[in-house]
């Protein structure tokens, strides 16, 4: 297997949540039976991925901390950086650029739930291959997400943040896989009019090398962004 290193995306003020997390991460509130980030890290774990930094907020460190440890007991390697601002999703790229190394990338957003059958089969194909790979999810509401659009080999031809007239309905979700130059990538990136650097305009410049791919998600499955009050009661 090739060597790749997983980033988890803990941090945020969970908005979108309140009032539920006025007080508490919202990736340390239960989904079920146990806290919202297992899920995600198990997505890391399946894909074969076993060193993984959490990058969160610095009041939030030691949370994670007693929760997970240097994840020993799950037969991983954990370690643990502070994101100052809510700066996008790209800066994490920047702040584990000395974790990544040389290593090729898995990115995964702690709030995000995917289910479904040989769903390991396809996270550990993704990680093997030589070009970097989205996961998409057909969607009804394709107005609300990042979009990505295909060609009949699954390359990505086209992405849009939030489209008016949509030309897919394939939702970019928040797992992605990136060689080792997605800190280079994000460095050169400016920030967008809301001040982030985001994870959009990283997959474009993986696109114009014509290296961005898309695993697509079919009915079988399910994709759950839990950062929403709705979407958490569904999860």
């Amino acid at each position: 297997m090739k060597d790749r290193k997983g980033i988890l995306l803990a941090g945020g003020s969970g908005t979108r949540l309140m009032p539920l997390t006025s007080s508490v991460n919202k990736h340390l509130l239960p989904i079920y039976d146990k806290p919202m980030i297992f899920y995600s890290l198990s997505i890391l774990m399946l894909a074969g991925i076993n060193e993984i930094l959490i990058i969160t907020r610095k009041e939030d460190l030691s949370l994670f901390n007693d929760l997970l440890g240097d994840g020993s007991r799950f037969g991983i390697n954990l370690s643990y950086e502070v994101q100052d601002n809510p700066n996008g999703i790209a800066e994490a790229f920047l702040i584990g650029e000395k974790f990544i190394g040389k290593s090729d990338v898995c990115l995964m957003l702690g709030d995000n739930i995917f289910y479904g059958p040989d769903l390991e089969t396809k996270l550990v194909q993704s990680s093997m291959k030589n070009h970097s790979t989205v996961f998409s999810y057909g969607v009804h509401d394709p107005e609300r997400f990042g979009i990505c659009e295909i060609d009949n080999d699954k390359r990505v031809i086209s992405l849009e943040e939030k489209p008016v007239k949509p030309k897919s309905n394939l939702a970019v979700t928040g797992l992605y896989f990136y060689d080792s130059n997605a800190p280079q990538i994000a460095k050169n990136i400016k920030p967008s009019n809301r001040g982030e650097l985001e994870i959009t305009d990283v997959n474009i410049e993986y696109m114009k090398s014509q290296n961005l791919y898309s695993e697509v998600l079919d009915k079988s499955y399910m994709w759950i962004d839990a950062g929403t009050q709705e979407s958490f009661l569904v999860a």
